[in-house]
C-alpha cells in the first residue's frame, strides 16, 4: 500500500494519553498540535510522517479500532476486555499498572469460597460475568454501577464489587479489602485486523520499536 496513506491513532483521553505521546515521542513520532492545550481540533497530523491521531473516551477506542476510523489504538486492558471488541492486541506497553480485582469486607470471604450466589457490584459487567461464571463457576447477581461501586457493599446494595484496584487506599478508608485477583492490566496498544495485513510493515516497524522501548524501560 502507498506510503501516502495516513496512519491514524485514537487514544484514551487524560493520562493515557500523555504517557502514550511521552512514548511516541523517543521514538521520534511527534505530533506538535497535540500540544497545544488552547486548540479545539479533534483530529491532529503530522504530515511529515503520515499520522493523524485523536482523543476519545477510553471506552470508544475499541470501537474506532475494530470499525477501522482507527488503525491503531491505545488504551487500558480493563477497557479492551470489557468492550470485547474485534481487534488484534498487540503490545502490553507497560505504565498504567494496576489489578481487576473483588473487593468485599472480610465477611464476604466465606461467601465466595463456598460459590453462595451472592450480588455483585461492578462497572465492569462483562469481566466480572466472564470471571465468576466461567472461572469459578459460581452463580451471581450482577449490577451495574457507574458512579463509586466502594458504596455497594457499604450500603447494603451488594455483596462485593469488581474493580480497578491501584492503591487500595480508599478501600482500606472504607473497611473494604482485596479477597480475589482477576487479572493484571496496563495500557495496551490495540490494531484493527485489516489495517494489520494492509500496512503491516508500517506498523510491524512501530512495534518493534516501542516493543524495544518498554524492554529498556523495565531493565
Amino acid at each position: 500500500m502507498s506510503e501516502e496513506r495516513y496512519l491514524t491513532f485514537a487514544l484514551g483521553k487524560g493520562r493515557l494519553a500523555n504517557k502514550t505521546l511521552e512514548l511516541f515521542e523517543q521514538i521520534g513520532i511527534t505530533c506538535e498540535e497535540m500540544k497545544d492545550k488552547s486548540s479545539r481540533k479533534l483530529i491532529f497530523v503530522n504530515e511529515e510522517k503520515k499520522l493523524k491521531f485523536f482523543l476519545s473516551k477510553g471506552p470508544d477506542v475499541p470501537t474506532y479500532v475494530e470499525y477501522g476510523a482507527a488503525d491503531i489504538g491505545v488504551v487500558g486492558k480493563d477497557t479492551i476486555m470489557e468492550e470485547n471488541r474485534r481487534v488484534y492486541e498487540v503490545l502490553d506497553l507497560g505504565f498504567g499498572k494496576c489489578r481487576m480485582c473483588v473487593c468485599g469486607p472480610a465477611s464476604a470471604e466465606e461467601l465466595l469460597r463456598h460459590h453462595e450466589r451472592i450480588r455483585v457490584a461492578t462497572k465492569y459487567p462483562l469481566i466480572a460475568r466472564d470471571y465468576f461464571y466461567n472461572k469459578k463457576h459460581q452463580t451471581v447477581d450482577i449490577i451495574k454501577l457507574n458512579g463509586s461501586v466502594e458504596l455497594g457493599p457499604i450500603v447494603g446494595l451488594s455483596d462485593v464489587i469488581v474493580d480497578i484496584v491501584e492503591t487500595g487506599s480508599t478501600l482500606k478508608e472504607n473497611g473494604l479489602g482485596v479477597l480475589e485477583e482477576i487479572c493484571p492490566l496496563s495500557a495496551r496498544m490495540i490494531v484493527n485486523q485489516v489495517s494489520m495485513q494492509m500496512e503491516t510493515e508500517r506498523i510491524r516497524t512501530l512495534i518493534t520499536q516501542l516493543k524495544e522501548l518498554c524492554q529498556e524501560g523495565s531493565k
